[in-house]
């Protein structure tokens, strides 16, 4: 029964359930990220340590170069992830509004984006095409469930929603300069 409750709460949005100042989101939004992410991990698992199909190019760049490549993706991914989640889930703003402070300042999506990074962050250290090409796959995926959720944003705050999009990038982060 316990289980039952901790899978609700998680396909339920348990952390958004009545909060006025957040919006929808996609309806298989959660679902879709676990399922992509379990399907991930067993495509680049199954390639990258036992089959060993698709790993030829880790033969050409060493062992160290890629575990670089794949710190610079996982650190700046587990930043975001933690700083925007306590914005966005510990945060109350009354009265509702867009969030363009912090992470969003810079990206629309920084939690989507963090969860990318993690993805390149794996792709980097065995270099798995076949992973890859799932990548892009799930890339799509993500890219779906944040049109939707703009759109619900754009229903909701207008103008304001709107105002943001235009100077704020959706994927590939714009830092300001300072003047």
């Amino acid at each position: 029964m316990g289980n039952k409750k901790a899978l609700s709460k998680i396909f339920s949005h348990g952390n958004r359930a009545h909060r006025e100042d957040l919006c929808d989101e996609h309806p298989y939004g959660d679902a879709g990220q676990i399922a992509a992410f379990v399907l991930f991990l067993i495509v680049w698992i199954s390639d990258s340590f036992i089959f060993h199909f698709s790993t030829m190019l880790s033969n050409d760049i060493p062992v160290f170069i890629r575990w670089v490549l794949a710190a610079l993706s996982f650190l700046p991914a587990g930043y975001i992830a933690f700083t925007v989640h306590g914005i966005i889930f510990h945060e109350h703003r009354d009265p509702p509004c867009v969030i363009n402070t912090g992470a969003f300042s810079i990206v629309r999506h920084p939690l989507y984006l963090a969860a990318l990074l993690l993805y390149i962050g794996l792709l980097f250290t065995t270099l798995s095409i076949v992973s890859f090409v799932l990548f892009l796959g799930i890339f799509i995926f993500y890219d779906v469930i944040a049109t939707f959720e703009e759109k619900k944003l754009e229903e909701k705050f207008g103008d304001e929603y709107i105002r943001y999009k235009e100077k704020t990038p959706k994927w590939l982060p714009r830092f300001k300069r300072s003047k």
